[in-house]
């Protein structure tokens, strides 16, 4: 398995709305590209951090070097409305290859 990690800095007011569009916009992704989806959190100094869990490497590559575009402009322009700041080109921070994966997914299923 491979992570990424990204992260976004949003408009104040915009939070909901950036969150609704992330969330449809990783189905989009998880459909199209083969992704396993995503977790958003909440960073202490207000950031959103998104963490992805892809196959391997190789399909996470081609789907960003595809830009991740997905047939839906609706829910990519409420998303990009909704950034403040993101890192250069939307670079991840972290790509990672899991080596060692104890997460209890039965007991962190639910979502706030």
């Amino acid at each position: 398995m491979f992570v990424a990690v990204y992260w976004w800095r949003v408009h104040p007011g915009k939070e909901a709305q950036f969150r609704k569009a992330w969330r449809r916009g990783t189905e989009l992704i998880r459909e199209k590209y083969g992704s396993f989806g995503s977790r958003l959190h909440l960073d202490a100094d207000g950031r959103f951090v998104g963490y992805a869990e892809w196959p391997d490497e190789q399909t996470w590559r081609a789907a960003f070097d595809q830009k991740m575009v997905y047939d839906d402009p609706e829910t990519r322009a409420a998303f990009v409305d909704a950034i403040a700041e993101t890192p250069v080109d939307a670079e991840p921070i972290f790509t990672m290859t899991v080596t060692d994966d104890l997460l209890d997914r039965a007991k962190g299923a639910s979502s706030p």
